[in-house]
C-alpha cells in the first residue's frame, strides 16, 4: 500500500484520482508514525520549492523522510525537495540527492514555466519505465529544473537545455513530470512503482 505525504504541498488530489484509477491502495501520511504503514511513499508538490520545505520542517517529517529505506517516489516539487538546494526561495533542502534545482529564467530562450507535453528519453532497463515506450511524452509544468548529472539521472527531458526528468538514488526515486496527469503512460508508471 502506498502512504502519501500529506504536508499541506501536494497535488493530492490529482494523484489519488490516477492510484484510484489503476486500483492502488493509499492512505495519508500526517506524522512520522504513519510512515510504518505502507509499503511505499509518494511526495507530490507543486509551487514553491522553499515553502513547500518549511512545509515539510513544520511538519516535523524530514528526518523520518531521509532515513527512509522502503522504496520513495517523488513528484515535481517532491523531486526538486530530494536534492540539496533550490534556487527557488534560496533554499536547503533534503539533500538526498546532491543535486541542484535551477531556474530555466536567463539559461533558456524558450518559454518559462515549461507546460504541457515533452518526451523523455531514459535507461531501457529502469524498473520505474517498464512497459513503457522509450521517448513517450509525459505533462510537465515547472519553472525550475534538475541540473543534468548521470550519476542520478535515468530519464532525460530536453528543453532548451537538457535536464533531469527523472532521478534515482538507492530507493529513492523522482520524476519532474506529472504521471497523475500523463495518461495511460502516467498510469503505467504508477502501476510500476507500486510493484518495487
Amino acid at each position: 500500500m502506498i502512504g502519501i505525504v500529506n504536508y499541506g504541498a501536494g497535488n493530492i488530489f490529482s494523484i489519488t484520482a490516477a492510484l484510484n484509477r489503476v486500483g492502488i491502495d493509499y492512505g495519508m501520511i500526517n506524522t512520522p508514525e504513519d510512515f510504518d504503514r505502507f509499503d511505499k511513499i509518494i511526495i507530490p508538490g507543486v509551487g514553491h520549492a522553499g515553502a513547500a520545505m518549511q512545509k515539510l520542517q513544520d511538519s516535523g517529517l524530514v528526518e523520518t523522510i531521509k532515513s527512509l529505506t522502503k522504496p520513495v517516489l517523488g513528484i515535481c516539487v517532491g523531486m526538486q525537495l530530494l536534492t540539496d538546494y533550490s534556487e527557488e526561495g534560496d533554499v536547503n533542502l533534503l539533500g538526498i540527492m546532491p543535486l541542484k534545482t535551477l531556474h530555466f529564467d536567463k539559461r533558456i530562450q524558450e518559454k518559462v514555466p515549461h507546460m504541457g507535453w515533452n518526451s523523455i528519453e531514459f535507461e531501457k532497463s529502469c524498473p520505474l519505465f517498464r512497459d513503457i515506450p522509450n521517448n513517450s511524452y509525459f505533462y510537465f509544468v515547472h519553472s525550475y529544473f534538475i541540473e543534468h548529472e548521470l550519476t542520478y539521472t535515468i530519464a532525460t527531458c530536453d528543453y532548451g537545455l537538457p535536464f533531469s526528468a527523472a532521478i534515482s538514488r538507492d530507493n529513492f526515486w523522482a520524476v519532474q513530470f506529472h504521471p497523475e496527469k500523463s495518461g495511460k503512460v502516467g498510469e503505467q508508471l504508477l502501476r510500476n512503482f507500486n510493484e518495487f
